[in-house]
């Protein structure tokens, strides 16, 4: 590939990892949404998917792979500078609106901001897990069906892509933590929303698809692609 000749790719690249980050960042608020407890991000988080999803279609497995990596190491590099910022000593003249002292921003800061060893992991091994199998699932379709239902390759990459993720994700942070059956009811609310809410924007996916397979002139095929995560 030419790499200079595919000008919208840093963009979606820059969309895909900004929703991934910012995702993590909001995912510690819990949220009511039609009577499913489900984290904030869920309002975000699956937009990654469907930038993920370009990737494939256009540009290719290769190049989806690429982005999931900088993602993945974008998202490292928020999580250090964020550790870093919560053990640096704070300013003893340091407080925020509504806090008494510096010592209950403090505490504020690593409530919001502040994450476990167990959580870190879960959300990393689930991201990895999901975005891969969701651009194998959705390049191998394209082969198969010779790029025709768009809509039929993108929502059943994001079955089996975000249903691992969500149970991946539950299941290395809360094992032990809730029950059997609870366990089961947050990954499968959990999956439920997100998948229709990629199926909900197939209009807006088409639309970019499109788009961007008429301004880069390319309409990628993975019929000789090498598939390992690591290239």
């Amino acid at each position: 590939m030419n790499h200079q000749s595919y000008r919208f790719f840093p963009l979606v690249t820059a969309v895909f990892v900004t929703t991934l980050i910012v995702s993590n960042i909001i995912a510690v608020k819990l949220v009511n949404i039609f009577g499913l407890f489900l984290p904030a991000a869920v309002i975000l988080f699956p937009v990654a998917y469907i930038f993920g999803d370009v990737l494939t279609e256009v540009y290719g497995y290769t190049r989806a792979r690429q982005v999931i990596w900088i993602g993945f190491f974008c998202n490292l590099l928020a999580v250090i500078a964020i550790w870093l910022g919560g053990v640096l000593p704070a300013a003893p003249f340091w407080n925020l609106a509504g806090f008494e002292s510096p010592e209950s921003a403090q505490r504020a800061y690593q409530a919001i901001l502040g994450f476990t060893p167990r959580l870190l992991a879960a959300s990393f091994l689930a991201y990895l897990v999901g975005e891969f199998l969701n651009a194998f699932v959705l390049a191998k379709l394209k082969v198969k069906t010779e790029g025709r239902f768009l809509w039929l390759r993108t929502i059943s990459s994001t079955i089996v892509g975000q249903g691992a993720d969500s149970a991946v994700f539950i299941t290395v942070a809360f094992a032990g933590i809730l029950s059997s059956s609870n366990l089961w009811t947050a990954i499968l609310s959990q999956w439920l929303f997100k998948v229709v809410y990629e199926a909900l924007a197939t209009p807006l996916t088409y639309l970019v698809v499109n788009g961007l397979k008429k301004a880069e002139n390319l309409d990628y095929y993975d019929r000789d692609t090498n598939f390992s995560p690591i290239g």
